[in-house]
């Protein structure tokens, strides 16, 4: 595919200067804060899943930039005959998906936002394969940084298809702000703590994202 070329302008001084500057500041605080917690989950993965602990995979960040994203692992390595990977619903165990539905999973990708690899809030980092499938307009939502929560997780989180996740990431790209960055992490805890939209319906996890005009993904 051609490279990617970003438009985006930073529209504020909050963008332009404050948010990753004040990104890397909270990641950091948050890191100190909830070691105990993460001490405690990495324990616990170990003793439930077995090594490795976290869960390291690429993923497209700014400007497509592919970085290792970092999360605390919640499916076994479980293979068939064949040799491949069992699917994901039976690799998930239940100590597993309550750390999804917890987001204890997320808490590694404090270090990536520390890194820079990310950000408090902006798109969700996704597969490399999607590169080749989004359309010119979902491709706009690598013009910012990959964030821990999203405009579309706070709203919808998995309970939605793709089209209105990458609506909501494009919505996000054109009005990034204080205030909304807030308002997305407020939201996105509400909907953490009341485990809503936990799974895209159907699915263990998410669907596989095949292209806006592949099966009954197109408007």
């Amino acid at each position: 595919m051609p490279g990617f070329v970003n438009e985006h302008r930073p529209y504020g001084p909050y963008e332009r200067w404050v948010k990753r500057p004040l990104d890397a500041v909270l990641a950091g605080a948050a890191l100190v804060a909830l070691s105990p917690v993460m001490a405690a989950t990495a324990l616990a993965v170990r003793v439930k899943l077995g090594s490795p602990v976290i869960f390291r995979q690429p993923r497209p960040g700014l400007n497509e930039e592919v970085f290792e994203l970092y999360k605390f692992r919640t499916m076994t390595d479980e293979r068939g005959t064949d040799g491949e990977l069992l699917p994901d619903e039976e690799r998930l165990t239940k100590f597993g998906a309550w750390l999804r539905s917890t987001s204890l999973d997320e808490l590694p990708e404090l270090v990536n936002i520390v890194k820079g690899d990310m950000a408090v809030v902006g798109p969700r980092p996704l597969l490399v394969r999607y590169l080749d499938r989004y359309t010119p307009e979902q491709r706009r939502r690598h013009e910012v940084r990959p964030g821990l929560t999203s405009l579309a997780m706070s709203l919808v989180r998995n309970g939605s298809g793709w089209d209105k996740k990458f609506e909501l990431d494009i919505e996000y790209v054109d009005n990034v702000s204080f205030l909304m960055d807030l308002q997305v992490v407020l939201k996105t805890v509400l909907i953490v703590i009341r485990r809503e939209g936990i799974n895209e319906p159907g699915y263990s996890t998410n669907s596989e994202f095949l292209g806006t005009t592949a099966l009954g993904d197109a408007k």
